[in-house]
């Protein structure tokens, strides 16, 4: 990647005369107008947004728990993916952006540093403005702020959490979707806007990795390194760059031959033409859900290749109404209540579906509340969940075979796991896609693609000719490598400390032996809802209460103590222990089947307030040095 020379009559690093801070400009241009696109469209046809009622007599019973089970066996190991080194390494390449903005390292301190500038980031700097921290910078790797919204630009791209709850600010930003489910367009626009609005982009540096993060006992101050030869010292850290930020591939034998172009959804390279072409999609995940309708249009034949089916449930997509204008016009505070009730759900299906009557407030509860003789035990609780879930899979497998006219391709299209133990999709135009002469579904099952040569895809010794190869193979999950980069007192990285001793957290935001350093929506990180952001914001309220705390304390470090951590690490692991049929299945839920129980997400539910409640009324579990 080239430097971009900026023009002399605007600096990218010069000092603000009103605070004396610096600040930045190194917001990279854009490669090309060819980056733009949709989300899910409006389809005004009862048959494809409606699911078909569950089928007489369906009981989750020890007949159908078997098929369950030898489904999840059968892909058991199957997850292998290489590192995005050497010849791989372009998969990783920003296309997006023009070259890096040319400066000179900084080697000065400031306050506050966070890494990234996603919503976390956004959302982070209009609070910590707000309560007067204006010595913060940011550094992000892309070329603009958005985050997932950066990386992820594939046609067809869009939020499944309603836009009117998702999007942080609305009211702040006098903003209003133009639908009820916002296409990634139209996020990292909205992004864009938040970070112009409130002057982000002069605290922010771009293209700008951070390498290493090591704390230093003897300045109190953490010292952060970066792949521009930043050597930076602040005395807080917060890492806010997301749970999935660093894509995957797939090992697959003879990838380097293939003959054609490639690349991850999470790179979409717009300069290939794909109309008329071959195309070949490896993956239907989340992802792919969304692309391949999109691609359908365009190509002139499409293999999709598939592992495991995902659940595709109903979208019901709908632009915002004339109506819901008017009324969000004359309803202060509007934007922030409907956050607050949809934050209330505590049913994922009930939460994407997003029940306008009651987010709006016309009714007073999301479901209609079961009354029972006695207290149920969390045991009863699940498997009550386990049996409705049941129910939910058997409409969603019936809906396919009311749309999908193959019958050996419905079949394969069918997915058989708890509904939510992997990533549940919605669609409304995915399925008829293979309704398509051009269209082809490829069963890869139980193992994947596993052979590629110069022509394209081999599987069951037949060669599938494709222009275009797509890897559609996801992201890891709360990955490693950020916590690989963290070197606390001692020298001892977060990576290492958690492989010794598991991972060990207070409310995810905190790891003893790491004073001043906040992760923000990593392991064991609770507070949140359906609605991403809300844990965000959640987090960054908790961030923002502490930073307060230590200014009005005159203290210059915190530090969780060991003990109320191992706590929280265990409550975290029953928590998951107790939870976990809900996902008995390979997912990257779960590290693909590896995980050990409470070190990846957290399934406390409303206990994590209880945690930080207490902890925040008596400071008990907190080292203050001053």
């Amino acid at each position: 990647m080239g430097i971009h020379r900026q023009e002399k009559a605007v600096a990218a690093v010069e000092i603000d005369p009103k605070t004396g801070h610096k600040r930045f400009q190194t917001r990279a241009a854009k490669t090309s107008n060819r980056i733009e696109g949709k989300g899910y469209s409006p389809v005004e046809n009862d048959a494809l947004t409606t699911l078909p009622p569950p089928p007489p007599g369906a009981v989750f019973n020890a007949q159908e728990q078997a098929r369950y089970r030898e489904f999840k066996e059968a892909r058991s190991g199957a997850a292998d993916y290489i590192s995005m080194e050497g010849e791989f390494s372009r998969y990783l390449e920003d296309v997006y952006s023009k070259g890096p903005v040319e400066r000179e390292p900084l080697t000065d301190e400031c306050e506050i540093l966070v890494v990234g500038a996603g919503f976390a980031g956004l959302l982070l700097w209009y609070k910590l403005q707000e309560a007067g921290f204006i010595d913060a910078r940011f550094c992000e790797k892309g070329g603009d702020v958005g985050g997932t919204w950066y990386w992820n630009r594939y046609p067809g791209i869009a939020c499944d959490v309603e836009s009117y709850s998702y999007l942080p600010l609305l009211e702040e930003m006098g903003y209003i979707p133009s639908m009820k489910f916002a296409s990634g367009f139209e996020i990292l626009e909205y992004c864009q806007s938040m970070a112009e609005k409130f002057g982000f982009y002069d605290r922010c540096l771009f293209h700008t990795t951070v390498e290493s993060t090591s704390w230093d006992e003897s300045r109190k101050r953490w010292r952060v390194e970066t792949d521009r030869s930043d050597a930076m010292y602040a005395r807080f850290v917060i890492l806010a760059n997301g749970i999935l930020t660093t894509p995957k591939l797939a090992r697959i034998d003879g990838m380097e031959m293939f003959g054609g172009e490639s690349f991850h959804t999470s790179r979409w390279n717009y300069d290939v033409d794909l109309e008329g072409k071959r195309i070949g999609i490896i993956g239907t995940g989340a992802t792919a859900v969304q692309a391949i309708p999109e691609l359908a249009k365009v190509a002139g034949e499409l293999y999709v290749f598939q592992r495991t089916p995902s659940s595709i449930d109903v979208r019901d997509q709908r632009e915002t109404t004339d109506e819901e204008r008017a009324n969000w016009a004359n309803e202060k505070g509007w934007a922030r209540a409907r956050r607050e009730r949809f934050a209330k759900i505590s049913a994922g299906r009930t939460a994407m579906q997003a029940n306008d009557d009651y987010l709006s407030g016309k009714v007073a509860d999301f479901k209609k509340r079961k009354q029972h003789t006695r207290k149920l035990s969390p045991e009863e609780m699940v498997q009550k969940q386990l049996d409705s879930n049941f129910r939910i899979m058997e409409q969603i497998r019936a809906r396919v075979d009311a749309i999908v006219e193959d019958p050996v391709t419905a079949e394969t299209l069918k997915p058989y796991y708890p509904y939510g133990c992997k990533r549940p999709t919605f669609h409304d135009e995915f399925l008829p896609t293979f309704n398509l002469p051009h269209v082809h579904l490829v069963d890869t099952a139980p193992r994947g693609v596993q052979q590629l040569n110069e022509q394209g895809v081999v599987h069951d010794g037949k060669t599938y000719p494709v222009d275009v190869l797509i890897y559609a193979t996801g992201f890891q999950w709360m990955a490693t490598s950020t916590f690989n980069m963290v070197s606390g007192k001692g020298g001892q990285s977060l990576r290492e400390k958690w492989e010794k001793e598991g991972t060990r957290t207070y409310l995810g935001l905190h790891s003893h032996g790491f004073p001043n350093l906040f992760i923000v929506t990593g392991p064991q990180g609770g507070g949140g809802s359906f609605n991403f952001t809300n844990a965000i914001e959640a987090h960054g309220d908790y961030v923002l209460w502490m930073l307060k705390t230590l200014r009005e304390r005159d203290s210059t470090t915190v530090d969780v103590r060991k003990e109320p951590e191992e706590e929280y690490a265990e409550h975290c692991r029953l928590a998951d222990v107790v939870s976990q049929p809900l996902r008995d299945c390979i997912s990257y839920y779960n590290g693909h089947g590896d995980a050990e129980p409470g070190s990846l997400a957290y399934y406390g539910g409303g206990q994590w307030h209880k945690f930080r409640l207490e902890a925040q009324s008596t400071l008990n579990v907190f080292e203050f040095d001053s």
